[in-house]
């Protein structure tokens, strides 16, 4: 029997490599010799970098950068298996668990640090970069990515903008004579799962500063801020990145990626399946587990269970999902491919205990799921 263990990060509790690890003990519990292919799955946020250096065979790569506030962190970039392939999560240069709560401040958190990142990515020769932009602490539009990154984002007298969304206020022209010589060359994919464009209502101030520490009024600047940004994106770059879906993806990031790395947003989850190589790895499969920390009715919008089994319906496989926790809505995901729900949960348990132990309760939970496969084969 084969079978597929391509499961989400159970998140802060089990990595997505860890998931798929306790599954295939699971299934070697019942049988032995069973072929468990392990394809730790991401959805461009947290564990991106790690589902898809484990599924290529590639590598990550620590570097220190400018954190969210300024100062200096450590953060990290993977390597794929292809050796020309990088993967870039912005949160870790650049994310909201970055920042005290006290210290959550868009006006003055920057992206800075994502664009060293990219530069370190370059600099290892990558001839491709995917960008996870999943929990930003910020709302600058990637001004401070692409000064990085040596684009001249700039003020009245020629100085430089000061960092921070706050210092889109100045912005009076761009120059990206001098950016990275490499970002000629290179493909950039925006792995995003949200459609918010960068200003208005549903834009990157509105719907996602106050938890960034946005005041009301922080709210109405920055999205003034973020059209002047976007008016001189027009005049001087000729594009015109305001409204198209995902521009306001991690305060603006998204437009900042797309105006000057001509980026091309696409859904996390597919490209992880992509860069994974999951489809060709499902041939002759028999049953594929998937799952994430809990499942409910936001998992059939684009996270990696309902990736996974889309692409597992389109070759007749079925597929189980797990979950740390089912919401009440959970049965929604029966519509999108998913044949069964489980929780790993045995009892009622606290739930920090139950953290504790993810790894032990997907082993014994896979474990009764492949009984359960078995006793219908059998009959």
């Amino acid at each position: 029997m084969k079978i597929i263990a391509a499961p989400n990060a159970f998140k802060e509790s089990l990595s997505a490599v860890g998931v798929a690890q306790s599954i295939a003990r699971g299934v070697h519990r019942v049988i032995p010799r069973a072929e468990v292919v392990q394809v730790p799955m991401a959805d461009g946020g947290d564990g991106t970098v790690e589902a898809l250096v484990a599924a290529t065979g590639g590598r990550i790569i620590k570097k220190r950068v400018t954190g969210p506030l300024d100062e200096s962190v450590e953060a990290y970039f993977g390597l794929l298996g292809d050796g020309h392939t990088a993967v870039v999560e912005m949160a870790t240069a650049s994310g909201l668990h970055l920042v005290p709560k006290n210290k959550r401040n868009p006006m003055k958190t920057t992206t800075y640090g994502t664009g060293e990142l990219i530069a370190a990515a370059l600099d290892q020769g990558a001839k491709k970069v995917i960008v996870g932009i999943g929990g930003s602490a910020t709302v600058d539009g990637g001004a401070g990515m692409a000064q990085a990154l040596g684009c001249s984002l700039l003020e009245e007298g020629d100085r430089d903008i000061p960092r921070g969304g706050q210092g889109l206020a100045l912005l009076s022209r761009v120059d990206i004579s001098k950016r990275h010589p490499a970002l000629g060359e290179v493909k950039t994919v925006v792995a995003c799962d949200v459609d918010n464009p960068l200003t208005g209502p549903q834009g990157a101030p509105a719907v996602y500063g106050p938890q960034k520490g946005a005041t009301p009024e922080m709210v109405r600047k920055l999205d003034e801020y973020l059209t002047n940004y976007a008016r001189i994106l027009k005049t001087d770059l000729g594009l015109e990145v305001d409204k198209v879906p995902g521009a306001g993806a991690a305060g603006g990031l998204g437009a900042g990626l797309m105006a000057f790395l001509g980026a091309q947003l696409k859904s996390g989850v597919e490209i992880v399946i992509e860069a994974s190589k999951l489809e060709q790895k499902l041939a002759g499969a028999d049953l594929v587990i998937t799952g994430e920390g809990k499942l409910d009715g936001q998992t059939a919008f684009g996270k990696a269970p309902v990736g996974v089994s889309r692409l597992a319906k389109k070759h007749g496989i079925p597929v189980v999902a797990i979950g740390g926790a089912l919401a009440d809505d959970a049965h929604e995901v029966l519509d999108h491919g998913i044949d069964a729900i489980f929780s790993i949960v045995p009892r009622p348990i606290p739930l920090e205990e139950a953290m504790k132990r993810t790894d032990e309760f997907v082993t014994q939970t896979t474990e009764q799921i492949v009984r359960l496969v078995l006793l219908k084969v059998e009959r």
